[in-house]
């Protein structure tokens, strides 16, 4: 097993520096002019507002680094990323691996730590045919973005310890689930070694059964250096009962190939 990414310097944003700086600065006023608490009230409500703000939106980066694109040098080479949430999901997975099989193509897996372990042969499936595994969690709570510092680092712990031992890759990347978050996981992952990596791009396919709609969401603007998110876990099904994933990989992957991009992996992007 690879050894473990080195961790990084947390250096908090712009907008955390604000909060930091307003919640003092309400009080030295409050208490050198009390007739100014609802100015320094309002300034603190504000501030928590745009930190709940920030983290409601999957594609931010006023909490923090997050991926939405890959960087110049890998657009230049023309590649394109696929993302696979969810999973892995034994009675869609497999069939995911042979689809990309059938061009060749490569793509990341964000798999959630309990699933895994509950599959650890499509783990290592997902591996042996070249695609990577990233970490979406240990648990995919819907409150993910509730926790507190020291649950989202345990529920991270916990996933790269399983993901690692069961792929034999340690988990470079990290996705929320939904893609929520607060200003407690930036810390985290700079501590881990781990990198926020949102999407370019999503098609919706938990929610959406109809795969034209879900390919023209993914295809719109198709270009280098984008970051596609689709699930083989939690997906939603079309009228012929399959997994949206299914119906979508197809055509998707004819797009990719007639716009003369290369589908790789977000380590391979970021080397």
């Amino acid at each position: 097993m690879k050894s473990s990414p080195p961790g990084r310097i947390w250096r908090p944003s712009l907008l955390i520096v604000l909060a930091w700086v307003i919640h003092p600065a309400a009080l030295a006023a409050w208490l050198i002019w009390p007739e100014s608490w609802p100015w320094g009230l309002a300034a603190v409500l504000a501030s928590h507002f745009a930190l709940t703000a920030a983290g409601l939106w999957p594609r931010c980066s006023l909490l923090g680094p997050n991926i939405t694109r890959l960087p110049d040098t890998s657009s230049a080479r023309k590649e394109i990323a696929l993302t696979i949430d969810d999973g892995p999901e034994p009675t869609v997975t497999p069939a995911v691996l042979d689809l990309l099989d059938t061009t060749g193509a490569k793509a990341t897996f964000f798999c959630i730590g309990t699933r895994a372990a509950a599959h650890p042969e499509l783990v290592a499936e997902i591996v042996r045919r070249g695609h990577a595994v990233e970490n979406h969690s240990h648990g995919h709570r819907h409150h993910f973005s509730l926790f507190g510092p020291r649950r989202i680092a345990t529920d991270l712990e916990a996933a790269q310890h399983v993901l690692a031992e069961l792929s034999g890759q340690v988990p470079h990347f990290f996705r929320a689930p939904a893609g929520l978050r607060n200003p407690f996981l930036e810390p985290v992952l700079a501590r881990l070694g781990l990198r926020l990596a949102s999407w370019t791009r999503r098609g919706f396919d938990t929610r959406c059964g109809n795969p034209n709609t879900v390919l023209e969401r993914l295809c719109r603007e198709l270009a280098a250096g984008d970051i596609l998110l689709l699930h083989d876990g939690h997906a939603a099904h079309s009228a012929s009962g399959h997994a949206v994933i299914l119906d979508v990989l197809p055509p998707l992957l004819d797009r990719i190939h007639a716009a003369g991009l290369k589908t790789v992996t977000l380590k391979q992007a970021f080397q």
